[in-house]
């Protein structure tokens, strides 16, 4: 059975908070302890160009990357909050994903959804529930069967 919208929204969001709190764990809390951050503004990486600030960017972009791709292409085949719901990630054919293919869907993921935003709503109109990177990526998100 494929996954609908808001399952795959609720996912998403569970995800967002497990990857936002490895982040600040992980990135953001080293450099404001270093003082690279400063700890009384919070919006320091939001108005600040330096190279610094697009590193940090960048290291944020790759570990959200490893973490949707690394966790769609293992055993699981989801994410933390995919698996949660009892969601996987599979190719057209129903067969878990290699990380390439992860890859390539997270890129999509990126450019449909946040430059052309409509790209996720495509889930709600596409027979098998597919957002416009999952036709690029030629994957399917299902609902795994209760046992």
């Amino acid at each position: 059975m494929f996954a609908g919208f808001w399952l795959r929204v609720v996912a998403y969001l569970l995800d967002s908070l497990i990857l936002g709190f490895l982040v600040a764990l992980v990135i953001l809390l080293p450099l404001v302890e270093r003082g690279a951050i400063p700890a009384d503004n919070p919006w320091f990486l939001y108005q600040n160009q330096s190279r610094q600030t697009l590193a940090t960017w960048l290291l944020v972009f790759m570990v959200s990357w490893l973490y949707f791709s690394a966790f769609e292409s293992s055993a699981w085949q989801a994410t933390p909050g995919k698996r949660l719901l009892g969601l996987c990630v599979t190719d057209l054919a129903g067969r878990r994903v290699t990380f390439t293919r992860a890859s390539l869907r997270y890129l999509g993921k990126l450019v449909f959804g946040t430059i052309l935003l409509f790209g996720f709503l495509f889930v709600a109109f596409t027979p098998q529930k597919q957002a416009l990177y999952d036709i690029t990526a030629q994957c399917l998100v299902l609902r795994r069967r209760q046992r």
